[in-house]
Parts: structure tokens; C-alpha cells; sequence
């Protein structure tokens, strides 16, 4: 199994190309990151190249102080998709290969609809660029509010739309928080599932303690055909390097 280093929490302190070198380095397939908007795209760009790591994903931006997005908030439908639109501008740029479209604090049937409605509209350049949309449910302790929830929410709101670039990522560390039975789901799920990240639960450090047996869960992905990068989304403590001790027990899990 292959690893993405995400840079949003590993070497977070960095200028994002330092931090594409540091992953390089660190025996990393492949990288991915949040916002990336304040770096020069054309740095990163030449960082990926010089390094040979895919940019698997980068966000939507989070909106205001306290907001996780804005596809699913009715009344910011003109702030969601400008986001949309930097956002697979951006990725086009650095060729990354998809974009995370948070959909915000919202609840209810109208939130439904805006973010079916951001989604359809983010749809259409996506597949021009080759590009993927993901969603992702989040736990409701780190982000109370937020309008995805659960994988089933997510899967229902896929199989909706029907665009095969529209697809879910499968956090873990979030599915264990909400849901649990994380093995069933991921064999579930998988037609659904276009990106898998990990970290250890309940404290996201890194994946080598808590209440997930990663080496088990990483071994049925892989006895389910799974053969991309899979997203390493966790704290360290301390330097990064010294926190990666994990990886070659997973790798050779």
C-alpha cells in the first residue's frame, strides 16, 4: 500500500513546494493538501514535477472565520461557486487530480438542494478538466453543524446526481468518529469511493495506536482491489519525520 502525505497537517509550516520535497524525501507516492491558494501555482506545479508526486486533492475554501464551506449554505450560492471555480482553476493549474467541494454548517431539505445544485454546476467544468469532485462527511465533534453527516447521506447524494467525477471521499478516522463498522463500509461503499484517508481515532495522530487496527483495514482495501495512494491526514507530535514509524509497518502489513 502506497501513502499521500496530506501537507494541510504534515509539514503544515512550510512553503507548500518545501513541504512536496519534504514528502519526496520521506518515501511519500503521492501528496495532497487544503487551501493551497496562497502559494504561487506555478512553484507548486514545479515542485510536483521535480519531485514526481501526484497532487492527489485540494479543498474549496472554508468561507469565513468558523464556516467549513459554503455548497450547501442557502443564500451563499454566488460564494460557493466562485469557490467551485477557483478552486478547479487552481487544480488545472498543478494538475491535481481532485477537488474537496465542503459543503458547510447548513441542515435540511433547501441545504439539499443548493448543494445538489452547486455540485451539477461544479460537475460541468470538472469533466472538461478531468477532473474529480469529492464530498466527505465529517464527525460532529470536529465540525458540529456540518451539513454532511454520514457515508449513507453521501452515497444518496452521489447516486442523485449520477456523474461518475463525482465521488466520495472515505475519512476513516471521521467514518469511526460517526459510524463505525469502517470494513463493511469501505467493501459497501467502494463503487462510491474515489479517495481514503487515515489517522488514529479518537486523537488523529498518526495511524499506529487508538481504536482502528490500520494494518487489518489497509489489508481488506487492498483484498478489495484498492490500489491508489491512500491519504495520511493525521497530527503529529512533535517534527513530522519522527512520527513516521507507521509507514513502513503499513506498507508491509
Amino acid at each position: 500500500m502506497d501513502f499521500s502525505a496530506n501537507l494541510g497537517m504534515l509539514w503544515a509550516n512550510l512553503p507548500l513546494p518545501d513541504a512536496i520535497r519534504r514528502a519526496k524525501a520521506a518515501g511519500f507516492a503521492a501528496v495532497e493538501c487544503h487551501w493551497p491558494y496562497p502559494e504561487d501555482a506555478g512553484a507548486v506545479r514545479d515542485a510536483l514535477m521535480e519531485t514526481g508526486l501526484p497532487m492527489l486533492g485540494i479543498n474549496t475554501r472554508k468561507g469565513d472565520a468558523g464556516e467549513f464551506g459554503l455548497c450547501a449554505v442557502p443564500g451563499r450560492e454566488s460564494g460557493a461557486r466562485a469557490s467551485i471555480d477557483e478552486a478547479l482553476g487552481y487544480a488545472a493549474q498543478i494538475g491535481a487530480q481532485a477537488v474537496h467541494v465542503m459543503a458547510g454548517k447548513a441542515q435540511g431539505a433547501a441545504a439539499r438542494e443548493v448543494f445538489l445544485g452547486n455540485l451539477r454546476y461544479g460537475l460541468h467544468a470538472a469533466r472538461e478538466l478531468g477532473i474529480t469532485l469529492l464530498i466527505e462527511p465529517l464527525n460532529v465533534y470536529d465540525a458540529p453543524g456540518y451539513f454532511l453527516r454520514s457515508t449513507d447521506q453521501a452515497a444518496r447524494i452521489i447516486e442523485e446526481v449520477g456523474d461518475a467525477h463525482l465521488r466520495l471521499m472515505f475519512d476513516c478516522y471521521h467514518v469511526q468518529i460517526t459510524e463505525g463498522d469502517v470494513s463493511r463500509r469501505l467493501t459497501r461503499l467502494l463503487p462510491h469511493i474515489g479517495h481514503v484517508q487515515i489517522a488514529a481515532v479518537p486523537d488523529r495522530g498518526a495511524p499506529d495506536h487508538g481504536e482502528l487496527d490500520y494494518a487489518h483495514v489497509l489489508r481488506h482495501l487492498a483484498g478489495l482491489g484498492w490500489t491508489r495512494p491512500v491519504g495520511a491526514e493525521y497530527r503529529p507530535e512533535g517534527a513530522t519525520e519522527e512520527s513516521l514509524g507507521w509507514m513502513d509497518k503499513l506498507k508491509a502489513s
